[in-house]
């Protein structure tokens, strides 16, 4: 089982994250924002990887480094538990309907961080969470799990519906990328025999 345990303290938050990629999709998210728990519930559900998340953080200030650091410590673990990256497929992406939104996701666990983030809200908050923090959880995830991210809205105006179909569609991009590739079970998926730099 590739599975990894990530503990992240610093003296604004302090955050413990375990993922298993081979999972069923079980979590158990606690961040003291709502609804960030709720797109990382859905980011578990929808790529399979099992994911407890605990994070405990300065919210009397407000919720950016909260934000941040989750996403830091869940990029992590994911990376961490990828390993090698031996035999997975490396690409995913993802065309992710939610009413009349569509948003598109593709990925490339590259080990060269990178992030697109084309997606524009119309209001400032979503329940208790700013909506400018969205686009800094995707940046963030993306430089500590060291993958290529693209997320675009193609169109929708709802914004819960613009994040969350964001989020449903980074997991199950993620979800085939992780994944074993049968074929190649035993090899590194690159012509440099190394993923990174």
């Amino acid at each position: 089982m590739r599975t990894a345990t990530i503990s992240r303290t610093t003296h604004e938050t302090s955050i413990d994250v375990t993922v298993n990629l081979d999972g069923s999709g079980e979590y158990q998210v606690t961040t003291g924002i709502g609804f960030l728990d709720h797109m990382v519930e859905q980011l578990s559900r929808h790529s399979l990887i099992d994911m407890q998340v605990t994070a405990k953080g300065d919210l009397h200030i407000d919720q950016h480094h909260t934000t941040e650091d989750t996403a830091i410590a869940v990029g992590e673990a994911v990376a961490k538990a990828l390993g090698d990256k031996k035999g997975i497929r490396r690409y995913g992406d993802a065309l992710s309907p939610m009413d009349e939104t569509l948003t598109r996701v593709a990925l490339d666990i590259s080990g060269r961080p990178y992030l697109v983030f084309d997606v524009e809200f119309s209001q400032p908050r979503l329940g208790e969470m700013d909506t400018e923090l969205f686009e800094h959880w995707f940046h963030s995830f993306a430089q500590a799990a060291g993958i290529t991210l693209h997320v675009e809205t193609l169109h929708g105006s709802n914004n819960h519906h613009l994040i969350e179909s964001a989020f449903k569609g980074l997991a199950r991009a993620l979800r085939a990328a992780v994944e074993i590739d049968p074929r190649k079970a035993d090899a590194i998926p690159s012509t440099k025999g190394m993923l990174g730099g």
